[in-house]
């Protein structure tokens, strides 16, 4: 019982992170109210919508479970309200966005683990769960997805996965697994921000005549 608790609670506070960066998104794109709330809730809920069709639970659990849906809301809400206190609106999306990153890499990675996939199969859905809200958002505001140009954000995501599902093998405890390794994906994402860490890039100087 109180695994299953701590387990809902950091789902909501995946949720909740995901949200808070999605509205500053909008904020910063000076979105009205309902864009504001539609971009958080979508970067709130996306990745664990997608993580729930990939492992086959249908409906998924935010169209099941008010509480997904309120939190992202409530989120995107006090950011629109709060949102002329943050002086480095930017710094914040960066912050909440490497918390939400860890809490779903992990605990997707988890929560594909329990319900009987292979270790390959749950460490790829705790990414893709960990990506997908902020594809998402990051679609919806006309952005070249984070995923594909932010200081190791994909390989964040892989490490936390990855090290949950390491973990609870080593363990069997679903909620140290997804603790540690949230832990170990959110610290990369934000050291890498920090210290300006990428992957190598394609170098192109314009376009050539044959």
């Amino acid at each position: 019982m109180a695994t299953s608790i701590l387990t809902e609670i950091l789902q909501l506070a995946g949720i909740l992170a995901f949200a808070i960066s999605g509205a500053l998104v909008g904020v910063r794109r000076q979105l009205d109210l309902l864009g504001v709330i539609v971009v958080g809730a979508s970067t709130g809920v996306g990745g664990g919508i997608l993580r729930d069709m990939l492992i086959g639970v249908h409906p998924p659990l935010s169209f099941l479970h008010w509480q997904n849906l309120t939190v992202a809301i409530a989120g995107s809400l006090v950011v629109f309200v709060l949102h002329p206190g943050f002086a480095r609106i930017r710094h914040f999306e960066i912050v909440f966005d490497a918390f939400g990153l860890g809490l779903f890499s992990a605990n997707g990675a988890v929560v594909a683990a329990v319900s009987g996939q292979t270790a390959l199969t749950s460490v790829l859905v705790g990414a893709i769960t960990a990506i997908g809200g902020g594809v998402i958002r990051d679609v919806l505001v006309n952005t070249v997805p984070g995923v594909l140009t932010r200081e190791l954000y994909a390989v964040s995501a892989l490490l936390g996965a990855g090290s949950a599902i390491a973990i609870l093998r080593l363990t069997g405890d679903a909620t140290l697994a997804s603790l540690i390794g949230g832990a170990l994906a959110v610290t990369l994402r934000l050291a890498s921000y920090a210290r300006g860490w990428h992957l190598p890039k394609a170098r192109f100087s314009g376009d050539s005549t044959a």
